[in-house]
């Protein structure tokens, strides 16, 4: 039986086990995918939390979000094949949705969905790996299963942004710096983004945004509208997962604007709104994954990367070793970590 080594989470609000692990041969339907890199989501962090309440399925593995080599496929499985180059993500793609892969340690059970990405090497069912060209680099390929392709898509296929508008983004973490540089390349007029962060601010000017906004001293609404002209944000994007965050951007979206909730706030967390401006036109709503099309989005994200038109090196800030997980999710939690942290696998 092969091991591996993967980052197990066996209790809530407890630092993740670095633990061998055994590697099932893939059943039908799943792929099993020697990992280079993945990379930290947020929804992780929650997860190790508690954030979205009780968990079920302790112990588990993790991630979301990685890149690697095919090295073998399970009975059925057409859509790859070994030796294919592939972006691993957490929406459903093209092929079959297997069952979940049985993982054990020192004969424990250990629970893990779909597709994981904290471990060496991953069986994940086929519709959670889409192939990508073989020159693009692992590290950068490894955002393309969560963080970039939600944040182009929720400009591009949720909110199927306009040139020439004013966008505002509350937040510049992960997914946020994506929709700042989707809105550029879309030919916004403006990028507004708004952050209590200088180091994130500094870098969400270098992918696209025209004007910065901090919002420590709470006055960013009134900067947000004198920099509308008093007319708001024809599209907002909130990238907090804060419900308080959600009703200023709700606020400064402009008459006939539309706001995009992309963040997930506190469990039973409501949000309270004038309901008056929806009936005049004012736009809101929720998205998922940004309505990712991983057949198309990956290799457009592919090809822009390639082109030099999408800035995908300047979102890796941090470089970690599997060894070096916890930190930098304490990092994270402490709001410390300034873009993205991948972790490269021997």
């Amino acid at each position: 039986m092969r091991k591996m080594k993967a980052a197990v989470l066996y209790e809530i609000n407890k630092p993740l086990v670095i633990d061998e692990v055994e590697v099932p041969d893939p059943e039908h339907g799943q792929v099993l995918v020697d990992l280079k890199y993945t990379g930290l989501c947020h929804k992780q962090l929650e997860e190790m939390t508690g954030k979205r309440g009780d968990d079920p399925y302790l112990p588990h593995l993790l991630g979301h979000e990685g890149a690697g080599i095919v090295e073998e496929i399970g009975p059925g499985v057409t859509h790859v094949k070994p030796g294919d180059h592939v972006v691993l993500g957490w929406m459903k793609g093209e092929g079959i949705n297997s069952e979940p892969p049985n993982y054990n340690t020192g004969g424990k059970k250990l629970n893990a969905g779909w597709i994981t990405t904290f471990n060496e090497k991953a069986v994940v069912s086929e519709n959670r790996v889409t192939a990508m060209h073989r020159d693009m680099p692992f590290d950068v390929a490894s955002l393309l299963g969560c963080a970039v392709t939600t944040g182009l898509g929720v400009v591009r296929r949720v909110a199927k942004m306009e040139p020439g508008k004013n966008v505002v983004v509350f937040g510049v973490g992960g997914i946020g710096l994506n929709v700042v540089q989707s809105a550029a390349l879309c030919g916004a007029a403006r990028v507004i983004a708004v952050d209590v962060s200088d180091e994130k601010l500094a870098l969400a000017q270098r992918v696209g945004a025209t004007d910065l906004v901090n919002a420590s001293d709470g006055k960013d609404l009134d900067r947000v509208m004198e920099l509308t002209g008093g007319l708001g944000a024809d599209y907002c994007f909130e990238a907090v997962g804060n419900a308080r965050v959600m009703e200023r951007a709700y606020e400064v979206t402009g008459a006939q604007g539309l706001t995009v909730l992309i963040g997930v706030p506190e469990l039973g967390d409501k949000l309270c709104i004038d309901p008056i401006p929806l009936y005049l036109g004012r736009g809101l709503t929720g998205c998922h994954g940004g309505d990712t099309v991983k057949e198309e989005d990956i290799p457009y994200c592919v090809d822009m990367y390639m082109d030099g038109k999408l800035k995908l090196d300047e979102l890796i800030t941090e470089r970690i070793k599997l060894e070096d997980i916890n930190e930098s999710f304490a990092r994270m939690q402490e709001k410390q970590l300034v873009g993205r942290a991948v972790v490269e696998f021997d």
